[in-house]
């Protein structure tokens, strides 16, 4: 079972859910990399800020420099982990870009970087830190998804779901693949926000203009209007933080007792519906090939 108080290291935690996320598992007192790239450059005042919080609330919240695009920055900063605090129990798959504009104007190789930081990001910090985990006997995957995998989904984002609906198809695997290790795996799936993150302010568009104009000619402000669609049937009330107080209460909870999926979705645009009939259907098929106990983490002597 994980220690009470846990080391956590939060990919992505410059802004939106990776921060907001790692402030908060902090301030229940766990000791949490929070984890970006360039935290002597582009990230300096970002990081200077964390640290200057941290000392002020008098939590152990640090800072630690990982581009999830270089295995080797991963497998450096998880060994600046465990090098200053002996251990890490959890891994927070939270980084992530989202790229917006016609399906058409984005290249190949436009798709395959969104893929390559959403996807494969994830690869290259499991691989630095799931020989500890294994070692050790018990450690928690926790994969911060999206409700479009499986929820309704306005058009012109489709790279980014499709990354996120492969993050979680991974996420899946792992989960059966790590559990005879002791391993626990968890997927937040929060809505869409339309305010509280910068994801829609910070996302990539195609280099390809020329046919991005061509929609325009009969998609003339559709992103507006789904900005404001998503705004109107999002509840006032809806506060982002709530997906990082879930995700603090997901780390807190006993291994073995965790949820394997749970959403934050003010918006509900489905996903939740349609995921508990995936995720049944995915224990029902283990149940039949006999392997039930890939369903949760194999308690380790």
């Amino acid at each position: 079972m994980s220690p009470v108080s846990s080391v956590v290291l939060v990919t992505g935690a410059s802004s939106g859910f990776g921060a907001l996320a790692a402030h908060a598992l902090a301030s229940a007192g766990h000791t949490v990399y929070a984890s970006m790239r360039d935290i002597s450059g582009r990230n300096a005042e970002r990081a200077a800020d964390v640290r200057e919080r941290a000392a002020r609330e008098g939590i152990d919240l640090r800072v630690v420099e990982l581009d999830v695009l270089s295995q080797d920055s991963a497998d450096r900063a998880v060994a600046t982990v465990l090098r200053e605090a002996g251990r890490l129990d959890v891994l927070v798959h939270n980084a992530g870009h989202m790229v917006l504009g016609p399906t058409e104007a984005f290249t190949p190789e436009e798709m395959a970087a969104v893929y390559d930081t959403n996807v494969l990001g994830t690869q290259r910090v499991n691989r630095a830190a799931l020989p500890h985990l294994r070692a050790q006997g018990h450690g928690l995957l926790l994969w911060v998804g999206s409700s479009s995998t499986r929820g309704g989904t306005p058009p012109y984002l489709a790279p980014y779901f499709a990354a996120k609906a492969a993050m979680d198809a991974v996420a899946v695997s792992y989960a059966a693949e790590l559990a005879r290790f002791g391993i626990d795996t968890s997927i937040v799936v929060p809505g869409a926000f339309t305010s509280g993150t910068n994801h829609f302010v910070n996302a990539g568009h195609p280099a390809d203009t020329g046919t991005v104009a061509a929609y325009q000619t009969r998609y003339e402000g559709l992103t507006e209007q789904v900005g404001r669609a998503l705004a109107a049937i999002t509840p006032e009330d809806a506060d982002v933080a709530e997906v990082a107080r879930e995700i603090v209460r997901v780390v807190g909870l006993p291994a073995g007792k965790r949820p394997f999926r749970t959403h934050i979705d003010p918006a509900d645009d489905g996903s939740e519906a349609v995921s508990v009939v995936a995720d049944r259907i995915r224990e029902d098929f283990y149940h039949r090939i006999g392997l039930d106990d890939l369903l949760g983490p194999r308690a380790q002597a």
